[in-house]
């Protein structure tokens, strides 16, 4: 993925305000354990900000940062990681800047909305790219220019995306075994018992499906065709036939393994998903109803009060904050 003729790669971490700090200890503690556990410097890095000033994360502790990006200083890899209020936090001056860095760069990428500042300055224009799973509409439709997929990481030339912390924490392991080989990448995996290893090819999901796939895979089935239908509501019949099974088996299964039945749970996926757009988007809470599988936008306020026992309107009146990725 990164060759370099530099036994240590020097990789540049630019953080914007705002950012989780999940996804930023998933691209970069992975660096310090393979340093730690080969017991040589395989990767130095430099934590900068947009202006030099430190960020504080989505979680409000503040990460301590080297300087501001310099747009002549030379890395391996240049790793723009983001979250909420890119815009904000993306000015012209920054990506000004960043698209200076990244002729000075081998590889370029993207964190969880790191994509987003990425496709802002022009730099994944013709190019293949993902972000974080709740944004992928939003980031198609805004930049057309960009082959967008639902992949959990991307490849394309010297760029690359991820979607959030988990797709990071595997784009960093397969960085480490091509660089370093498939032992050190496990034992690097192994010191957060992490079992994961997932191909950057797989789908991101709302969903961890981890334990009720290795239980129960035609479950797990069901649930993806659940998530891959939010907008149109599809009989628990039909999805039962789908993955091979009858509709009580499909039921007994769901009680078993989530307590619930598939209706219900269904039925809370696509409010979840209703909610975080109403939260998070300035999209039309009527549009949001029509997204969500519901049939008109009185449906979808009679569900959501019961479930959040307020309206879709108190929900985005009372949001702290409207973060856009």
């Amino acid at each position: 993925m990164v060759a370099s003729s530099n036994p240590t790669l020097d990789v540049t971490l630019v953080v914007l305000p705002d950012t989780s700090l999940m996804s930023l200890a998933a691209t970069l503690d992975p660096l310090r354990g393979a340093n730690r556990i080969s017991g040589r410097p395989c990767y130095r890095w430099k934590v900068v900000s947009p202006d030099g000033s430190d960020p504080a994360t989505s979680c409000g502790l503040v990460v301590k940062v080297d300087g501001a990006l310099d747009p002549e200083a030379r890395c391996d890899l240049l790793i723009v990681l983001a979250a909420f209020n890119v815009h904000r936090h993306a000015g012209q001056a920054f990506r000004r800047k960043l698209v200076a860095a990244a002729r000075h760069a081998g590889h370029v990428g993207g964190i969880e909305a790191g994509p987003w500042v990425l496709a802002l300055c022009g730099l994944l224009d013709g190019r293949v790219a993902t972000t974080h799973w709740e944004d992928l509409e939003d980031f198609a439709a805004a930049f057309p220019e960009v082959r967008t997929v639902s992949d959990r990481w991307v490849m394309d030339g010297r760029f690359f995306t991820t979607g959030a912390a988990a797709p990071a924490l595997d784009l960093l392991l397969e960085l480490i075994r091509q660089r370093q080989g498939h032992a050190l990448s496990l034992e690097v995996a192994g010191l957060y018992v992490y079992d994961g290893l997932t191909a950057g090819s797989q789908n991101q999901s709302p969903v961890a499906l981890g334990r009720i796939a290795s239980r129960d895979p035609r479950l797990a089935a069901a649930v993806r065709i659940m998530e891959a239908h939010l907008d149109e509501a599809l009989g628990i019949g039909e999805i039962a036939e789908r993955v091979g099974v009858s509709r009580r088996n499909l039921e007994t299964a769901f009680r078993r393994l989530t307590g619930e039945a598939p209706g219900a749970f269904y039925l809370a996926l696509r409010l979840n998903a209703a909610r975080r757009l109403i939260v998070d988007t300035d999209i039309a809470i009527a549009e949001i109803a029509v997204r969500t599988g519901f049939s008109s936008l009185s449906s979808l306020s009679r569900s959501f009060k019961q479930r959040f026992a307020q309206s879709p309107t108190a929900a985005r009146l009372g949001s702290p904050r409207r973060p856009f990725r």
